[in-house]
């Protein structure tokens, strides 16, 4: 993953934000969303694409594209600081390999211990025969 790449391949939207703040709320954009395009992002190599695509796949759209959003700061400023930094936590989860398959199946000692368990129930029933003197 090469950061500075992708940096400079985001697309940068700002919004005004919602919630409470008043008047300062309804003139500024203090809201930021940060979109990455991921199959045309050069700083991501096709082994990343698509590791992000198996962890990350409900948060990426029909078209391709990652996005973080960050209202929580009156400051354009501060609120952009958060979601690159968001962002880039979660491409670096994202890009992880996923976790390896292992065969399903029954552990030898479990089969082995079915069978004295079996084997001893069969001979507490085999001594409820009647007694031949």
């Amino acid at each position: 993953m090469n950061w500075d790449v992708i940096e400079r391949e985001l697309e940068l939207r700002t919004s005004r934000s919602s919630g409470a703040g008043g008047q300062h709320v309804n003139k500024t954009e203090s809201r930021v969303e940060l979109v990455l395009d991921i199959d045309a992002s050069q700083g991501l190599s096709r082994r990343e694409r698509d590791n992000l695509r198996f962890h990350l796949g409900n948060r990426i759209d029909g078209q391709g594209r990652l996005s973080v959003t960050d209202q929580s700061d009156r400051s354009q400023h501060t609120n952009r600081k958060r979601a690159l930094a968001a962002l880039r936590q979660l491409i670096e989860r994202g890009i992880r390999n996923p976790p390896k398959k292992r065969e399903a199946g029954a552990f030898k000692a479990n089969g082995r211990k079915r069978l004295e368990k079996k084997k001893r129930r069969g001979e507490v029933k085999a001594g409820r025969g009647k007694v031949r003197w």
